[in-house]
């Protein structure tokens, strides 16, 4: 395997899981597009080896239950705890998106001051 695929987006794996899991289900194509709601030239694109955007990826991985992290290589490295803590507080329920950006602007600010200290 050359490094420019270890450093890449596995499509074929993805393609794979995705296909076995719609002959799991005993499904066309055309219904699995309907269920994971993208269109069936999206499915068409990926079984030719093209990369589907991000928000096909996302909902195609959803369909099939696949963890994203198993087609992205280099998703060991370790994540970046602000880049977590961002997440977090704009996934929190109870906070206004206005309020989690403030939380995620003040917790940088202080985060990079004590960092570098």
């Amino acid at each position: 395997m050359s490094d420019d695929r270890q450093r890449s987006f596995d499509n074929e794996a993805f393609f794979a899981a995705l296909n076995a899991s719609r002959q799991a289900r005993d499904l066309t194509w055309k219904q699995l597009a309907s269920e994971a709601k993208v269109s069936a030239s999206t499915l068409t694109r990926v079984g030719q080896g093209k990369r589907p955007d991000v928000d096909s990826f996302a909902a195609l991985a959803a369909w099939g239950g696949l963890k994203p992290d198993d087609f992205m290589p280099d998703a060991r490295r370790p994540t970046e705890p602000l880049s977590e803590i961002s997440l977090l507080l704009r996934r929190d329920p109870n906070l206004s998106p206005e309020a989690s950006t403030a939380l995620d602007e003040l917790l940088k600010a202080t985060y990079q001051r004590l960092r570098d200290t």
